[in-house]
């Protein structure tokens, strides 16, 4: 049997690929080399409402938890930035049961699942793809006219089919504990040294008990546990609502920064697995299921003619670019400003944006997944009179 498509990994991305590929008549079959969807959980389990809604799902108690409304910016003098978004921005969610509810979609559209298939190598011949898997123990391999890769960010197929891998990967840690937010639906951000190059955070899972994390850039001295030992103990909220206890531990990495090139003959590329996450967040769901239906469509389309050469593959990287690759590259440039202030220009930049009028602009323009939109309106020489201490604090960081 040869499939017309082969999805590798059963996240969102993939099984969001899969379904896509379905609905445009492919023959499909989906392989997680778990045994069981949505663990091991590597992800804050934060989704922007956009987030759910890219996933073609309404939100639902099943998975949702709780909801955010805004978030509590914390500098490294302990300055708080108060940003309210008036109106639910993100669900806290259960990633296992929001990741089989997606994968339980793509099987009712006719994908077919594999699990504890892990995938050791690919093979091009004759214009096939040849995957060679360890299912169940046991070596077999597997046909396909094309493979889209969404095997996260240490991707076999990525590797196999000559594409790389993401060059900066964040070191990422998060712990389940009882811990009382600030507010029960708003998140906590604490930048600075003891989260270089990213920041650290709380998410209110429920009155009692949060989800408290941090991401650091590569290269630090110290791991990320060590630096999340330190944000606790310095920052006087948490070291007095935290006890120590840990009721979840999950670690993991962030890739940022998109691969050079996410397609070639047979094979595609996807979600974190192609770098296609948000800099300023962390965040993959969105635009791994907004580059994932492209890659389901082009790969199923490309199949059922009989022609997946990489020049007709390409369609797809074009298209999540022309979607997508904006606010990826804008996104990238805050997150290299930011992370290449010190403490006291952080101090500077986070106290000079405590004012009522970029309050205001924040909490009307903010956008999770398109930062962009935000920064075109700080940007704007009407708003000046305004940003005169964040045009300062930027001048001082990169003069």
């Amino acid at each position: 049997m040869i499939y017309d498509v082969v999805v590798v990994g059963a996240g969102p991305t993939g099984s969001t690929a899969a379904r896509y590929a379905t609905r445009y008549g492919a023959k499909v079959l989906m392989i997680e080399e778990h045994s069981s969807i949505g663990t091991p959980v590597e992800c804050t389990g934060l989704l922007s409402t956009r987030a759910v809604a890219e996933c073609d799902i309404k939100p639902d108690d099943e998975f949702v938890l709780n909801s955010v409304r805004g978030a509590f910016v914390h500098s490294p003098n302990g300055t708080c930035l108060p940003i309210d978004g008036r109106k639910t921005k993100a669900y806290v969610v259960s990633r296992k049961i929001f990741d089989r509810d997606l994968v339980s979609m793509a099987v009712d559209a006719g994908a077919e699942l594999m699990l504890k298939g892990r995938v050791t190598g690919l093979l091009e011949k004759d214009g096939i793809q040849f995957l060679s898997v360890m299912h169940m123990g046991r070596p077999t391999t597997i046909k396909a006219r094309v493979v889209i890769g969404a095997d996260g960010v240490k991707s076999t197929i990525a590797r196999s089919a000559g594409l790389g891998r993401v060059d900066r990967v964040l070191s990422g840690v998060q712990i389940e504990a009882p811990y009382r937010s600030r507010g029960d639906d708003f998140v906590e951000l604490f930048v600075g040294s003891n989260a270089p190059g990213f920041f650290a955070w709380t998410v209110p899972v429920s009155e009692k008990i949060s989800r408290i994390g941090l991401a650091v850039e590569p290269g630090n001295e110290q791991n990320a546990i060590n630096y999340l030992k330190g944000v606790i103990s310095s920052n006087p909220q948490l070291s007095t609502g935290h006890s120590g206890c840990m009721l979840d531990l999950v670690v993991g990495g962030i890739p940022i920064g998109p691969l050079k090139r996410t397609y070639g003959n047979g094979v595609l590329i996807a979600g974190d697995a192609a770098g296609q996450v948000k800099p300023t967040s962390g965040g993959g769901i969105y635009t791994g299921a907004a580059c994932a239906k492209i890659a389901g469509e082009v790969a199923a389309k490309a199949a059922l003619d009989g022609d997946v050469s990489g020049e007709r593959l390409s369609s797809y990287e074009k298209r999540w670019k022309a979607e997508l690759g904006r606010e990826l590259g804008i996104g990238m440039k805050i997150h290299d400003f930011v992370a290449g202030l010190n403490d006291d220009q952080l101090n500077e930049l986070i106290g000079s944006m405590n004012n009522p009028a970029i309050l205001e602009m924040i909490t009307k323009y903010g956008d999770m997944d398109h930062p962009s939109i935000l920064v075109k309106k700080l940007l704007n020489p009407m708003n000046s009179r305004h940003l005169i201490g964040v045009f300062r604090a930027f001048a001082k960081a990169v003069l």
